[in-house]
């Protein structure tokens, strides 16, 4: 009995961090760039149960034999293993913003590759992110809305000396009769790539290349902000999904907890 709330009480975590994840993806369904968390359940290891014991023989002497019978295995419930990103390519919007540049998807040579911008976090580490909602700071440099710096090929700041730049469909900033590449790279794994803060993505683990050198292609356009990839429609619908599952291993949890209430209270009485 005791095994039974354990495995309703896991179901109950799994779904309220499976709630959690669609909860912050509803939150972010207007955030330029934004890849929605996808939670993976897994069930815990089963267990194997066998009945071990002695058989007692009709003879004489009352001899015994081991017993070792197969019963049959049981499952312990379920947990969130890890939530990964959905990295399918979202909608354009147009903003008519020289700053706001939107990454597009051409040709992938792998279907779990993409292509992102290179940034640099605060701790001038290498960052990667889909969000092209840029600005210009004080001192001329591409940022991102959360003042990260924007990377050109060389891993270099761009200096675009103003508001007013171009960016080829190429990917190349134009300045001054000077065209400056975009640091623009393949994934060639996306799930190798680990979600951070202020929507970059740690690098770290995954394998990161020039687009041309991968067969990868890919796209600019100017003026124009790539939409969240979050479905607004089927995450609510998965979200009454996870409150009813949870909904339902609460009511079994009663259960037990009635089953056991009786059984110390009321089975286990004298007189």
């Amino acid at each position: 009995m005791l095994r039974g709330l354990y495995t309703a009480t896991s179901a109950m975590i799994a779904q309220q961090r499976h709630q959690e994840a669609l909860s912050n993806n509803l939150a972010n369904v207007n955030t330029p760039g934004y890849k929605a968390d996808q939670a993976t359940l897994r069930s815990f290891p089963e267990m194997l149960i066998r009945q071990l014991g002695q058989k007692n023989i009709p003879t004489t002497e009352g001899l015994k034999l081991p017993v070792n019978n197969l019963v049959g295995s049981l499952n312990t419930g379920v947990y969130v293993q890890e939530t990964v990103p959905y990295f399918e390519q979202g909608t354009l919007k147009e903003t008519e913003l020289l700053t706001d540049l939107a990454l597009i998807n051409g040709v992938m040579p792998d279907e779990a590759g993409s292509v992102f911008f290179t940034v640099q976090n605060e701790n001038g580490d290498i960052r990667y992110s889909r969000n092209g909602n840029f600005t210009v700071d004080g001192e001329g440099y591409l940022v991102t809305h959360n003042g990260y710096y924007v990377l050109d090929a060389a891993n270099n700041r761009i200096n675009t000396d103003g508001l007013e730049f171009i960016v080829t469909p190429e990917g190349n900033v134009q300045r001054d009769g000077n065209e400056i590449p975009l640091g623009v790279m393949y994934i060639e794994n996306t799930n190798d790539l680990i979600k951070e803060g202020h929507d970059l993505f740690n690098g770290e683990n995954a394998q990161a290349v020039n687009p041309d050198a991968a067969g990868a292609s890919f796209s600019i356009k100017q003026g124009f902000l790539e939409g969240s990839n979050v479905d607004s429609a089927q995450t609510m619908s998965q979200m009454m999904q996870a409150y009813r599952a949870f909904e339902m291993n609460q009511r079994v949890l009663k259960a037990y907890d009635e089953s056991l209430g009786k059984a110390v209270n009321e089975v286990g009485r004298l007189g």
